[in-house]
């Protein structure tokens, strides 16, 4: 490790795991309320579980990508990190505020909850995946804004890459599209119109940005393939991002109120949103053809390229079969979104960063890495991925089943009799989402099989 800084990034990767398990339990949870529906009812509602898994989601990831950048930023900029001791207390106001966030969301009632924090004074609460208090979001915005100044500061005094600058862009662009979390117009169009210029664009601008800057930090470090290569591949996929993902927003905008020219405007260029992601897998797997030699750390070399290969199968292909607005028009509001958010959350943002996880935590925990370890890590690529393949399928075949019961056939079925038709397909679902858990445990327990040599290195012995 040849800078102390990247130190910081440590307490970020152990978060991410704790708090990406505690997610997991709470999907398995809505899932067996899917079929089993009182079970923890009184305990935990299905509104309260589906709170904190989908804010689970967004915080962990947002602390994936804040860990992996404390690491990258000092390599990059070829200096110490500006202020370590900022980037921890930073953690600490972050994971606090999470924790205390969910235990409101589960010790009280949420109109409780928005009386206790405040929210008449600047109402904010009650929007999906925005459910947090008004103070909590003005922490979130303090945090993610201190984080923004102390790399900004490292790169501003140190050396600026491809690879860090396109990190800084996407860090701003977080940033400053947090900002719509504070506007909450009384007009639902409006309301829901403006809602997606932060979600859209963080997961489909913004994160991808800083998606396609880790890929490339680890192919280059990786493969050993020249700098120059790996960020000229690296600029021509965020150019497609910028074109293809801002423009994209047009399949947010099919059915709520909107002009109708959004049909159009959508569908064209929402297909073409594949395009960053297949050309992440071109040059993942352009770049280990061309590698210098092979890292012994092999396990994130599997990790490595499986990321862009699901990234591409759940953003790309399940995105792209329905976001054509005559399709969407029978999809929209289907298990066929859920299937399509699954896998693409995870082959986009999960898998990445916990190849980063994978390549980091062994030099920052100056451990070899052994054989065991990295066979542990391995099996559980292969189980995370393909139990997540399957609770996809599992999903789109409840989706496409409920379409032609719900929205095709002349007499409509009732919305609970559909329901009761799809059980099979929850099932599967759960005992998919379960493997997939085992496999998630894999990888934790990967983390602790120490090699029984106890031999030390550091960074560039595994370069």
């Amino acid at each position: 490790m040849p800078y102390s800084s990247q130190a910081v990034a440590k307490p970020y990767f152990i978060a991410v795991i704790a708090l990406f398990a505690l997610q997991i339990l709470f999907g398995l949870i809505m899932g067996l309320q899917y079929v089993i529906g009182d079970f923890l009812f009184s305990i935990i509602p299905f509104q309260v579980a589906r709170m904190v898994h989908t804010n689970l989601l967004i915080i962990w990831i947002l602390i994936g990508f804040m860990g992996a950048t404390y690491y990258i930023v000092p390599e990059e900029a070829e200096r110490e990190l500006h202020s370590p001791k900022l980037a921890i207390v930073l953690f600490w106001i972050f994971i606090i505020t999470t924790i205390l966030t969910i235990l409101g969301y589960l010790l009280t009632s949420y109109e409780n909850l928005s009386e206790i924090t405040g929210n008449r004074f600047m109402p904010t609460m009650g929007r999906e995946f925005l459910e947090q208090p008004t103070i909590i979001k003005v922490i979130i915005f303090i945090v993610i804004s201190g984080f923004l100044y102390n790399i900004g500061m490292t790169l501003f005094q140190g050396n600026n890459t491809g690879i860090s600058l396109t990190l800084l862009t996407g860090f701003i662009g977080i940033v400053i599209l947090f900002l719509f979390a504070f506007y909450n117009p009384i007009n639902l169009v409006i309301d829901r119109f403006y809602w997606w210029w932060l979600f859209h664009f963080w997961v489909e601008g913004a994160w991808v940005f800083i998606m396609a800057a880790i890929l490339a930090f680890l192919v280059f470090k990786i493969t050993g393939v020249e700098r120059e290569i790996v960020e000229k591949w690296l600029y021509v996929i965020i150019a497609t991002i910028l074109v293809t993902g801002v423009l994209g927003m047009g399949h947010h905008y099919y059915w709520m109120g909107v002009h109708e020219y959004w049909q159009w405007w959508g569908s064209v260029f929402s297909t073409l949103e594949l395009i960053p992601f297949f050309l992440m897998a071109v040059f993942t797997f352009n770049m280990i053809n061309l590698r210098r030699h092979r890292h012994p750390n092999s396990a994130t070399t599997v990790w490595l390229i499986g990321t862009p290969v699901m990234a591409f199968l759940g953003a790309g292909v399940w995105g792209f079969l329905h976001t054509l607005a005559p399709v969407n028009y029978y999809t929209h509001g289907t298990q066929i979104t859920s299937a399509h958010a699954h896998i693409s959350f995870f082959g986009a943002y999960v898998a990445i960063i916990l190849a980063f996880i994978s390549y980091a935590l062994p030099i920052l925990r100056k451990r070899t890495q052994n054989k065991a370890s990295q066979f542990l890590k391995k099996w559980s690529f292969w189980i995370m991925t393909v139990s997540m393949l399957f609770m996809t399928l599992f999903l789109t075949a409840a989706g496409v089943l409920q379409i032609y019961l719900q929205r095709i056939i002349s007499e409509p079925l009732p919305f609970m009799v559909i329901q009761e038709k799809l059980v099979f397909f929850y099932w599967a679902s759960e005992i998919a989402g379960l493997i997939f858990f085992i496999g998630f445990m894999v990888y934790v327990i990967s983390l602790f099989v120490q090699d029984r040599r106890k031999e030390k290195i550091g960074d560039t012995k595994l370069l």
